[in-house]
């Protein structure tokens, strides 16, 4: 009879993270695969990358990887060296809607997302409601991403530029992606044929990225500023959706206070659109696209 072979142990981190939030984060709208596999734990996958983090009590999560790649890969994904509370300090003590979107939507983190995935994702945002963006990035990544290891059900890693420059409007009819499909092709393009460099950008002044990213087909200032935030970590950027368009003139009289929170509004935006999807009263009915 041949030896047993023991099965190795599956290697975790563990990690002591105070501010952190996984299914607020999930919640925020700013990634879309980001999966509950429980009331504790989730998938996430980041391009080609799968992980399963599970919070296990109190402040301590645990990472499904070894330490060197959760240091070098996930820690930053998360932000997790960043001290938020010293953007919530920046909030005047009248401000009660802003204070009680901060104290609502504390734990959520700004992800540091890959900007290609980023722009494609929020073209299809567009005029849809998260479970719906979900379903179109999804759709994408089954047919046109390549497959993550030996998981069941089967996982897919997001689209590579080159991958999804070589469709057509046809071949993307069955993801549903509607009137958005020739904007993500464009795009697609764009970046596969050097057009559109968008790991260049990363050294670009905030104005010179807006204006490279308004010059894609269907991309207007909202979603730019939302790939500016969650692809490029500019967390200066400041999205406006009907959602915070609501809070600037019900809360605000129209005139947000940006000059308040020079260089970190976009953290305080994830804070008010996640109060305001989930907790605020009238007038805000829980009706409006992502």
């Amino acid at each position: 009879m041949a030896p047993h072979k023991a099965t190795p142990a599956k290697t975790v981190t563990l990690a002591l993270l105070p501010g952190f939030d996984l299914r607020k984060i999930a919640e925020s709208g700013q990634c879309f695969r980001m999966t509950p596999l429980s009331a504790e734990s989730y998938r996430v996958i980041a391009g080609a990358r799968c992980l399963t983090v599970t919070h296990r009590g109190g402040e301590l999560f645990a990472f499904d990887c070894d330490a060197e790649t959760y240091a070098r890969l996930w820690a930053p994904y998360f932000d997790l060296d960043t001290d938020y509370a010293r953007f919530v300090a920046a909030i005047p003590p009248e401000d009660a809607f802003l204070r009680a979107a901060v104290d609502y939507g504390w734990g959520i983190r700004i992800l540091r997302q890959d900007p290609w995935e980023m722009l494609i994702t929020f073209i299809l945002s567009q005029r849809k409601n998260i479970p719906a963006i979900r379903r179109g990035v999804e759709n994408l990544c089954e047919r046109f991403g390549a497959p993550i290891g030996q998981k069941t059900p089967s996982l897919f890693a997001f689209p590579v530029p080159q991958v999804l420059a070589e469709q057509s409007a046809e071949s993307l009819a069955p993801c549903g992606l509607g009137y958005r499909a020739p904007y993500v092709l464009a795009a697609a393009r764009m970046v596969a044929n050097g057009t559109l460099r968008l790991e260049a950008l990363r050294s670009a002044t905030d104005e010179e990225l807006l204006s490279a990213l308004l010059a894609v087909p269907g991309v207007g200032h909202k979603v730019a500023s939302c790939v500016m935030l969650f692809g490029f970590y500019r967390i200066a950027a400041f999205p406006r959706d009907v959602w915070i368009n609501r809070v600037v003139q019900n809360e605000y009289g129209g005139d947000f206070p940006l000059h308040l929170y020079e260089g970190c509004a976009g953290v305080l935006q994830q804070y008010m659109f996640h109060y305001i999807r989930r907790a605020a009263p009238m007038p805000y009915a829980n009706d409006a696209p992502a």
